[in-house]
């Protein structure tokens, strides 16, 4: 259902029910119970869910988790929240958790939008990743868009002063809009003229690779909190 109308918005996803592989769900089953945090409607406690006190970095969309994994993995003094709604995404994700003994990483099936909104206290994250969402094409569809001014306005809200907000995307009037309504939001400030240089710390994806031989582009947006 992409309109709930309890929360009087568009959803920017469609839930689909999508094939488990025995894997994945071995790992959703043994590895689950200690990586996944659990939906409540009241402010999350980082030292409580990481065992430790360190920088927050909160990912919309993870997919099926190669890029977070690869990022959590080559920043351990981080810590990493992926919020993720279809089930082999995350089961996928534990799945490499695990295969990759990863520690500084936490993962919640759920609307990303309502995590914010109940669980992510105020100034609290050190940087937000949105990489690829769907770009909805069709001119119809583009009100569905995950980047639209009201949740970047609530992602700055939840960013501590000098923490990141990082996009990408291969469709190039989604990054047009991008821009746009990143650069129009007052709290936000752009880290550098128009779009950014792919940060090192963002691993390219096989799409990526598949569409840079192809000729297609690819576009970072990296804004930071004022």
């Amino acid at each position: 259902m992409l309109y709930d109308p309890s929360e009087h918005r568009i959803r920017s996803f469609v839930t689909r029910a999508g094939r488990l592989s025995i894997a994945q769900a071995r790992a959703l089953e043994e590895l689950g119970p200690k990586f996944m945090l659990p939906y409540v409607k009241a402010p999350l406690d980082y030292e409580l869910a990481f065992g430790r006190k360190a920088p927050v970095i909160f990912e919309i969309g993870f997919g099926m988790g190669a890029t977070t994994s690869h990022i959590a993995k080559a920043m351990p003094e981080k810590d990493f929240i992926g919020v993720e709604v279809h089930t082999p995404g995350v089961g996928s994700l534990l799945k490499q958790i695990g295969e990759q003994d990863i520690s500084n990483l936490r993962l919640i099936q759920h609307d990303a939008v309502e995590v914010l909104n109940n669980m992510i206290p105020d100034a609290s994250l050190d940087g937000v990743h949105i990489y690829f969402p769907d770009p909805w094409h069709k001119a119809r569809h583009n009100k569905r868009r995950l980047i639209q001014p009201p949740l970047v306005k609530l992602l700055t809200e939840k960013l501590a002063p000098g923490g990141y907000l990082h996009c990408a995307t291969d469709w190039q009037e989604y990054a047009e809009q991008m821009l746009e309504v990143l650069g129009g939001e007052a709290g936000l400030r752009n880290s550098v003229e128009g779009y950014a240089p792919q940060p090192a710390y963002r691993p390219l994806t096989k799409f990526e690779n598949r569409g840079i031989k192809l000729g297609h582009g690819v576009w970072d947006l990296v804004f930071l909190k004022k």
